[in-house]
């Protein structure tokens, strides 16, 4: 299969809302919004974070109803600790602390207002330790 792009989608209640929200605190830029869709590209061409209204009929049964809770997306940034301390002062729910993972990540978690879950996520180095315990060093 040759990608010519990805897309996730959550169903939630509000669309307005919600692409209000994705736009203001994550930045990202609406491509379409109608009253039951909407679609914020994530910064790549062809890549793109969609919403589709509980209940449309354009999902398939029994996926209209379901919660967006337990399920999550991670965004790559430049600087983790700078959207932490942006997101933080936007009054955005914080779910988790900044973190340095031996594995690589900076990260944390926020929750959006439908309850889903965004990891918020910076590459960097890997431990020694780390790499050596799971035989890349």
């Amino acid at each position: 299969m040759q990608l010519n792009g990805f897309g996730a989608c959550v169903v939630v209640e509000d669309i307005a809302e919600t692409t209000a929200w994705w736009k203001r605190h994550l930045q990202l830029t609406v491509t379409i919004e109608l009253d039951w869709f909407s679609s914020l590209n994530v910064g790549v061409p062809g890549y793109e974070m969609s919403f589709v209204k509980r209940g449309h009929e354009s999902t398939p049964e029994p996926w209209r109803a379901q919660e967006p809770a337990g399920s999550m997306v991670g965004l790559m940034v430049a600087d983790a600790a700078a959207e932490y301390e942006r997101l933080r002062e936007e009054g955005v729910k914080i779910v988790t602390e900044l973190v340095d993972e031996e594995f690589g990540q900076r990260h944390f978690y926020i929750e959006d207002l439908n309850g889903f879950l965004i990891d918020i996520i910076e590459a960097i180095p890997p431990s020694a330790e780390w790499l050596a315990a799971n035989g890349l060093a």
